[in-house]
């Protein structure tokens, strides 16, 4: 298992590209300063954090109502067998709440919340011939 990021759930997309790219400097992987997601790095090491719109991530979880949900933050943990993975902590009593499932043509991921109901997501990326 290896943490891949810390991902941020945000309501307002836009100001907080430009906080954590303008502001705070860090780079952007894409550009996408519309979103829906972004990673950003610091000049060094592997790890960064990634601003997700949090209405997209309510709408996976099916709890968008009239509004996103409050959740704020997303742990990502990448996992290497994500069915065999999600079988053994459902047998030692996680509730997973979706997948594992499809979530680009890249990437399958599963999500769960810990005992204070922060999110937790697992994903497995996908290899491709060629």
């Amino acid at each position: 298992m290896e943490l891949a990021q810390v991902r941020l759930l945000v309501s307002d997309f836009a100001a907080c590209y430009r906080f954590y790219g303008e502001v705070l400097g860090l780079k952007p992987q894409s550009g996408a300063e519309g979103g829906p997601y972004e990673k950003f790095s610091p000049a060094t090491g592997s790890a960064g954090i990634a601003l997700q719109d949090r209405s997209m991530m309510a709408e996976v979880l099916g709890e968008l109502g009239d509004s996103a949900t409050g959740h704020r933050s997303l742990v990502v943990l990448r996992i290497d067998d994500l069915d065999t993975y999600c079988e053994t902590i459902a047998a030692r009593g996680a509730e997973i709440l979706h997948g594992p499932a499809p979530m680009t043509d890249r990437m399958r991921v599963a999500h769960l919340k810990d005992p204070e109901g922060n999110l937790v997501e697992l994903q497995q990326w996908l290899l491709f011939g060629g």
